[in-house]
């Protein structure tokens, strides 16, 4: 009897450490060949796979993620997407937020990409929350955007340099009817700014954080 308790005790901890460790491995949310997974509303064709990457070129539209990966509802997590901007090129990588079908997201935060488009707020920016006006990568060659959020604090970093530490408070309460800006929970969403941006994502990596 007690061969078999130890047994027990032995397959549930097995069992317990195969799930932390799991949740602790980076999950690709883009299979590098379609656009399985994700869902657009208005203006889909902005968004199209060539050459295992997601491009963004064409009319406002935001492209959400709708996987099966957690059940596309992530509230602590770590993300880093590889980003590449063409001149000029507004985009945008959003958090904590939810599938709509047109428009700008009503709720979460945007992660800005942008270089060198007539905006002011720049790559890395936590959008209208903590804004940097600093360029920190060019346009046309590839670089990573990661951002990392547990409990009510958010980081950003570009190429592994923290460019963005934001702690949101506890009486924080935002203005009558706005959401977007309240640390909760939501998917991924990537943005198609307007017809003249186009900007390149790939290896779109997510790690939870139980």
């Amino acid at each position: 009897m007690k061969k078999w308790i130890c047994i027990s005790v032995i397959l549930v901890s097995l069992l317990a450490f195969r799930n932390i460790q799991s949740a602790q491995e980076w999950a690709s949310l883009f299979d590098g060949h379609s656009l399985n997974g994700w869902k657009v509303g208005d203006n889909a064709g902005t968004f199209s796979v060539q050459d295992g990457q997601i491009v963004v070129h064409g009319p406002t539209a935001h492209l959400f993620y709708e996987g099966e990966y957690h059940q596309h509802n992530f509230k602590n997590f770590e993300l880093k997407v590889d980003v590449m901007t063409y001149p000029g090129a507004n985009s945008g990588i959003y958090f904590h937020t939810q599938y709509q079908q047109g428009g700008w997201p009503d709720h979460g935060f945007e992660v800005q990409v942008n270089n060198s488009h007539t905006d002011w707020k720049r790559t890395g920016s936590l959008y209208d929350v903590v804004n940097i006006k600093e360029v920190y990568v060019k346009d046309m060659e590839w670089f990573t955007e990661y951002v990392k959020v547990e409990g009510k604090h958010v980081v950003v970093k570009i190429n592994d340099k923290t460019v963005v530490e934001y702690t949101e408070p506890d009486d924080f309460k935002p203005a009558p009817g706005q959401t977007s800006h309240i640390i909760s929970g939501g998917t991924f969403a990537l943005q198609g700014h307007d017809p003249k941006s186009e900007v390149h994502f790939k290896n779109i990596l997510v790690k939870a954080i139980e």
